[in-house]
């Protein structure tokens, strides 16, 4: 058996974003539960080098919107990166999700090979379409998700591994 491309990267980075935006309710949840003013959560950093909640989350939403696009020859609609609520974060990961969702397996299949431009910085990166997903779109994904997790777990949000993962389907 084998694995597509498209297998292999939509519905994986959906359910990163839609177990992303389970994790913010929890988040919001938390601080009205507690009298926690969102902000405090929304802008909280695990090191001062290290972005916040909120560009966590806007990362996260790029990297696989950007990345999925990509993939298909296609560009991918901006996002303002102005969230300042949990309800603003949550709707970014959703509309993300549902964004994803509109891609086919015949506009990801076969992109193994296809050569990718990443610009980053001052710098545009080429990389066949395989090693693009495997080595940039999901392990940034994951990161900043991750990250999204840790901030609000540090804060005393009550999260477990399946938040992160998701119910076994």
């Amino acid at each position: 058996m084998t694995i597509s491309m498209f297998q292999a990267s939509v519905p994986p980075l959906m359910r990163s974003l839609d177990n992303l935006g389970t994790i913010l309710e929890k988040g919001a949840a938390h601080a009205d539960n507690k009298g926690i003013d969102p902000s405090v959560l929304i802008h909280t950093r695990l090191f001062p080098d290290m972005f916040p909640l909120a560009k966590q989350v806007q990362i996260a939403s790029d990297v696989a919107r950007r990345g999925v696009a990509r993939l298909a020859g296609m560009d991918a609609p901006s996002i303002e990166d102005n969230e300042s609520s949990f309800a603003e974060l949550i709707t970014r990961s959703r509309v993300t999700v549902e964004y994803l969702k509109t891609f086919t397996p015949d506009q990801i299949d076969g992109s193994e090979e296809k050569v990718i431009s990443l610009p980053v910085r001052d710098e545009i990166f080429k990389l066949a379409g395989l090693p693009y997903l495997l080595t940039f779109i999901q392990p940034n994904v994951y990161f900043h998700v991750t990250t999204a997790y840790n901030i609000l777990r540090h804060s005393g949000v009550e999260l477990g591994k399946l938040d992160y993962l998701g119910k076994p389907q």
